[in-house]
């Protein structure tokens, strides 16, 4: 498998399994969920793309084509997890309340119904800035050391 792929997608998973203990130390409660799912600190997507980008900067230098390819692709993705993805997924809060919101505005009882109506919109999926930061962080790290470990 070509080492840069490798280093990738070993950062994702990583960054995907530190969502747990995280998420733990904040609420309190194990969440095995997470290692499946979006959003959340650190961004799987900006580990992905910043370990890329370190491990092709480390090998070919900064003044390579890959590189530039990496960067921008990269900068492209982490703008789109924190701000468009992110706006999305704030909107999605707003369509699965929309019902009972209604109703309270036309003063009628809250029953529970839309509790259990139908499946909710999938509301995370997008990153706060700082979350962002930390997976590209991790990434910089991760492609560092998958740089360093391979045989030169």
């Amino acid at each position: 498998m070509n080492k840069g792929v490798a280093v990738s997608l070993a950062s994702i998973g990583v960054a995907q399994l530190l969502k747990v203990p995280i998420k733990k130390r904040e609420t309190g409660v194990w969440d095995w969920r997470l290692i499946a799912s979006s959003g959340g600190m650190p961004s799987s997507h900006s580990a992905g793309v910043s370990s890329l980008a370190t491990y092709i900067a480390l090998k070919k230098g900064i003044s390579s084509t890959d590189f530039a390819l990496a960067s921008i692709f990269g900068i492209i993705v982490m703008y789109d997890a924190q701000g468009i993805r992110r706006q999305t997924g704030e909107i999605t809060i707003k369509v699965n309340t929309l019902d009972e919101e209604i109703e309270k505005l036309a003063g009628l009882p809250n029953k529970g119904f839309h509790d259990l109506a139908e499946e909710r919109l999938k509301e995370m999926l997008g990153h706060q800035p700082e979350e962002v930061i930390g997976g590209a962080i991790l990434g910089v790290a991760m492609g560092a050391l998958g740089y360093f470990l391979e045989k030169h």
